[in-house]
């Protein structure tokens, strides 16, 4: 069962619908949403500029900028309470909540320093980690991301503008016969309890097994009695294309898929079948690595 959710807070756009799933997600288990904001620490940024090789020190900046650079830190990290704060009273969630209630809860954490050690910290703990999807020109969307993936152990949904009404509508589960798929349907099995229907989605590749899509039906059957697979032909396309074709044919609400390891660090979760999905999401995806 999903009781603790943790919850990026940027006080950035997008943050809305990032919201709106954590509340999807967390009402049918009246869980406990702990919204995180990160707020840039001034002198870090300022070290990282001159190890850069951008011959810049503290020396270098005058104090009227690193003021500057501190105060609008602090109206981030207001705006995103307060956007926190607004979005509870909305939907008549209890705010400040600091142990055990009946209904849903939430409350407000900032740390202060990079968002991917926050990140990562508080997602250990979590349940479920929700952030929000690629963002352009935003790096510190990725390095959310990347932290909740590679190094939380939990796992995470990751969310992008247009996210559906109902999240657990459709829930498609990418089927790979792989310990990363299986890890990832174990984690989503209390979201595959309460779906509207679940898909299992196997694409026909060489030298792989058909049949174990089927088992898996069957064997989620006995969670949710409206599941069914499908088997889909490649027919040309590569199975990364063959499997949001079939997603979006399917009308899927929540994308259920594995991490697929690759063999360099920086590819273990962003490289290949896994990085298509990221780049070109257009649905909420739940992933575990």
């Amino acid at each position: 069962m999903i009781k603790y959710i943790l919850v990026s807070a940027t006080g950035g756009p997008g943050d809305d619908v990032v919201f709106e799933a954590a509340y999807k997600m967390a009402r049918p288990f009246e869980a406990h949403m702990e919204f995180l904001h990160t707020r840039v620490d001034v002198t870090e940024v300022l070290v990282s500029m001159a190890s850069g090789g951008m011959g810049v020190g503290t020396g270098a900046m005058d104090q009227v900028t690193i003021d500057r650079m501190e105060a609008d830190a602090k109206v981030l990290q207001t705006k995103a309470q307060l956007a926190v704060e607004t979005f509870c009273a909305a939907h008549d969630v209890r705010f400040g909540v600091t142990g055990p209630e009946a209904g849903v809860t939430a409350a407000f954490t900032a740390e202060t320093g990079s968002i991917s050690r926050w990140i990562a910290e508080h997602g250990r703990f979590a349940d479920l980690i929700v952030v929000g999807g690629p963002q352009p020109g935003r790096e510190s969307a990725r390095e959310a991301q990347e932290a909740a993936l590679m190094e939380s152990g939990r796992p995470t949904l990751i969310v992008p503008a247009g996210t559906a009404e109902n999240l657990l509508d459709t829930v498609v589960i990418a089927w790979k016969d792989t310990p990363e798929a299986a890890r990832a349907i174990t984690a989503a099995m209390p979201l595959l309890d309460v779906a509207g229907r679940v898909v299992v989605i196997s694409v026909d590749e060489p030298g792989a097994r058909a049949d174990t899509a089927d088992q898996l039906g069957r064997s989620l059957a006995w969670h949710n009695k409206a599941t069914t697979v499908k088997h889909v032909a490649a027919e040309g396309r590569t199975p990364v294309a063959a499997l949001l074709e079939e997603a979006h044919a399917v009308n899927a609400s929540l994308l259920v898929m594995g991490g697929f390891s690759h063999s360099r660090l920086r590819e273990v979760l962003f490289g290949g079948f896994t990085q298509t999905v990221l780049d070109g999401i257009e649905r909420p995806v739940l992933i575990m690595h």
